[in-house]
């Protein structure tokens, strides 16, 4: 991707191509994880989900925990016993570059606000399938698959037959370890078992990593005793007792133990000699005799990574660095505009079919029409200024940073009569005008509701994963529905409705239409009526608002509580934008650490809709609105309490200072008001300070927090 396209991409493009990639990604997990039967490539694996997180990253307000990025695999398949994790098993962040990795060890200085020289272990990226493996008092006595993170499958019996796991541990190790590491299988083991498949007429494996995943699950585990599986032992979940102080030490531990452990492992120290290794590994790869697709960078000392802690799915304290994709070239044949839940208006290129990295691409997004026109929102040219035609010759490149995207164009090949695209000036969907107001780099139909494609998406956006996620109601049958002339759904509130007008209805009944039956609409009307119970995080996150994900979501439910409060909060700030400052609940709403103006200002743009408001309200009469879980905070010093941090910190970063406060259950806010309960002020604090004393705020300095904080 050229620099800046991922900030020059509007919030509106942002959605469509989010709910796109997730659900490509949910396809793949369950294809990968479930399946053991992979459809598309690592490497186009590594790229989609990379680009999802960029944007997700860019556009905080559609992050959800539902996301393929927020996610660990996919549930474990029927047919197996399932166990869960007593600790998370966790996937890693990716780098793609040495920019990448010299930004996660510039995030960690900065986490930890740290200046001493830091050390990692770096080791090959084993491709093939996680699993843990639970000892209690040196005898094992469960092995499970990562399934979704929190809980995998039973393999425990087959297991048994894998030679490079020890079925006693040595009397030295702790009473309960549990050991994780990857299963998988050699290029000469894969080999001659496809050969042997073959020749008994059974069906050959594509990789060694399907091969090794089926192999172990198995529900016969005589079959997975014939399949030459092994294992390289990287890492522990439980434990009774630690095993070391060092990353580096815990692996000998692991080592001593009888495990197998990877002997290109190595500690480094800086960047320097992490890409050192890398390069190193890379020359190596197709020598090893098994499959890699990168390399693990882990901050060694143990105790670094204690306080660097978790992110939802990702440890901050370890990335994995992957081999670099594939470009190849192909030829534009159309470019088609889709229309987005918030009216953006979309281009996406539609290319005569090209294998990349594995992958066959048909599709690529062309973000907006001044990327089409060979220049970025702010007019610096991108390509060299070379614009896109129908019928170009043009570049496809596939690698982390993006999906499939046009990365350059062969202006030598361009056909004589390709004209310059000219982008949409109405919508397509509705004939609205399509505006593009000042600032912004998006194209907007204008026909809001009346425009059936953004209702449509806004209904899309509402029963999908993180939102209220009602089984059997997906994309296409919102699709359906919306267009259904006796049981339509064009509003939320509709969809709770639906079984009582089908009820009402004595002629076409639901069950006798195609697609559906007795048990599809019975499962149909019973998911609905489950959902009529939702969180209020979920809720607000389900509405669509522009700006207004599923972190903002959670944010506005922390901090009102219930959806009564919120509402009384929005009612309360005047609908002119012109008298907003300096009102109190206005003051309260943007100091909430994570919303601020902008996405304040579409939330009350929404709320004092009067066509949205009656939507919303007609939706809520039909719900009951859960407040949020409490926090598990017991005996929390400042539990509930409103947090301000202001100055310089010394001893924590502001990111380590907010994370810890939040896991003790105080509100962080990004501004001082009479609500504010603690500031915690560091040297250089101004106008914050006087804000305190002010409103007779108590004021701690860092020292005086972190004792007030501390475990008694």
């Amino acid at each position: 991707m050229q620099s800046g396209q991922i900030e020059q991409i509007t919030a509106d493009q942002a959605s469509a191509e989010i709910a796109r990639l997730r659900a490509v990604l949910d396809a793949a997990n369950i294809a990968y994880h479930q399946n053991d039967a992979p459809d598309i490539s690592d490497a186009e694996y590594d790229a989609q989900k990379r680009r999802l997180a960029a944007l997700e990253a860019r556009f905080p307000e559609f992050a959800s925990a539902a996301s393929p990025t927020a996610q660990v695999g996919a549930a474990p398949a029927d047919g197996f016993g399932k166990i869960t994790h007593a600790v998370p098993m966790l996937s890693l962040e990716n780098a793609f570059a040495g920019e990448d990795v010299a930004d996660f060890i510039a995030r960690i200085r900065a986490f930890l606000s740290f200046d001493k020289e830091l050390s990692f272990t770096a080791e090959p990226k084993i491709d093939g399938l996680s699993l843990s493996l639970r000892y209690e008092k040196g005898r094992l006595v469960s092995a499970a698959t990562r399934g979704d993170g929190a809980v995998g499958e039973n393999v425990t019996a087959n297991v048994a037959h894998i030679g490079d796991i020890p079925q006693k541990l040595p009397p030295f190790a702790p009473d309960l370890v549990e050991v994780r590491g990857e299963v998988y299988m050699s290029h000469a083991d894969f080999a001659a078992l496809n050969a042997r498949q073959t020749a008994a007429g059974e069906k050959t494996f594509a990789n060694p990593r399907n091969a090794a995943a089926g192999s172990l699950r198995q529900l016969d585990a005589a079959i997975t005793a014939a399949r030459p599986l092994r294992f390289f032992a990287y890492a522990w979940g439980a434990l009774s007792a630690p095993l070391a102080d060092t990353q580096a030490g815990a692996i000998q531990k692991l080592a001593d133990f009888g495990f197998v452990t990877n002997p290109l492992t190595k500690i480094c120290h800086g960047l320097d000699d992490l890409l050192a290794h890398y390069a190193a590994i890379e020359t190596q790869r197709a020598d090893l005799g098994y499959d890699i697709d990168g390399v693990v960078y882990k901050v060694n000392d143990l105790a670094l990574q204690g306080r660097l802690g978790f992110r939802a799915t990702t440890p901050r304290w370890a990335i994995a660095h992957k081999f670099p994709a594939q470009l190849a070239w192909t030829h534009l044949l159309a470019i088609d505009i889709q229309v987005g839940r918030t009216g953006a208006l979309s281009p996406v290129a539609r290319l005569a079919p090209v294998t990349v990295g594995g992958v066959v691409v048909s599709n690529a997004t062309l973000h907006n029409e001044d990327y089409i026109a060979g220049r970025d929102s702010r007019g610096a040219l991108i390509r060299e200024g070379r614009d896109l035609r129908v019928g170009d010759f043009v570049q496809v490149y596939r690698a982390g940073d993006v999906i499939p995207k046009i990365n350059d164009v062969d202006l030598s090949r361009r056909p004589a009569d390709a004209a310059p695209y000219i982008f949409a000036q109405i919508c397509p969907e509705c004939g609205s005008p399509a505006q593009r107001e000042a600032g912004d780099s998006v194209r907007r139909c204008t026909g809001g509701l009346i425009c059936p494609a953004q209702a449509v998406e806004r209904l899309k956006h509402f029963v999908a994963r993180g939102a209220f996620d009602i089984e059997g109601l997906g994309a296409k049958q919102i699709e359906m529905f919306f267009n259904d002339p006796i049981l339509p759904i064009k509003t939320p509130a509709d969809i709770f409705t639906l079984a009582q007008r089908d009820a009402d209805n004595p002629l076409q009944k639901l069950k006798n239409r195609d697609g559906f039956g007795d048990v599809s609409t019975a499962k149909l009307f019973a998911a609905i009526e489950a959902r009529r119970s939702i969180g209020l995080d979920r809720l607000i996150f389900a509405l669509g608002i522009r700006h207004a994900g599923e972190v903002a979501g959670a944010l506005l439910a922390y901090h009102y509580g219930t959806w009564p409060a919120l509402m009384a909060a929005l009612d309360a700030i005047p609908a002119d934008p012109d008298l907003r400052a300096g009102h109190a609940a206005w003051v309260e709403l943007t100091a909430i650490d994570g919303v601020g103006a902008v996405l304040a200002n579409s939330l009350l743009e929404t709320f004092k809709n009067p066509t949205e408001r009656a939507a919303i309200d007609a939706l809520v009469a039909h719900l009951h609105i859960q407040p949020p879980p409490a926090r598990q905070t017991e005996g929390s010093p400042v539990a509930g309490k409103t947090v301000v941090f202001t100055g310089s910190l010394e001893k924590l970063s502001r990111a380590e200072a907010k994370a810890q406060a939040e896991r003790l259950g105080a509100k962080v806010a990004g501004s001082v008001s009479a609500k504010t309960d603690i500031l915690v002020a560091g040297p250089g604090a101004g106008s914050k300070l006087k804000e305190a004393e002010k409103h007779g705020v108590r004021v701690l300095d860092e020292d005086a927090w972190i004792a007030l904080i501390a475990p008694s």
